[in-house]
């Protein structure tokens, strides 16, 4: 889990209005910092596997909502894999 003002700082990132906290955009920022973090705790404890589980959900999680927004709009995808610094 991400602490709430780490959270609210890549919601201010990535969201396209106001009061936005659930586009494809925010999901996939927040998603992204969870698995940075969650891989840092994996390269300490390599055995974990429960949370190794966790990490593959949440890219799974991460691609679909990437697939959604590339299919609904190529010019979002493009500028949210910049920001994101992944790769196609």
């Amino acid at each position: 889990m991400l602490k709430k003002p780490k959270k609210a700082k890549v919601i201010d990132e990535f969201k396209t209005h106001e009061k936005d906290t659930g586009s494809p955009e925010v999901q996939a920022g927040i998603l992204t910092e969870q698995i940075k973090k969650l891989t840092l705790h994996l390269k300490k404890h390599a055995k974990d596997n429960h949370s190794r589980y966790g990490l593959l959900k949440m890219v799974a999680k991460r691609k679909k909502l990437l697939d959604y927004l590339k299919k609904e709009d190529e010019k979002r995808y493009e500028a949210v894999i910049k920001k994101l610094d992944l790769k196609k």
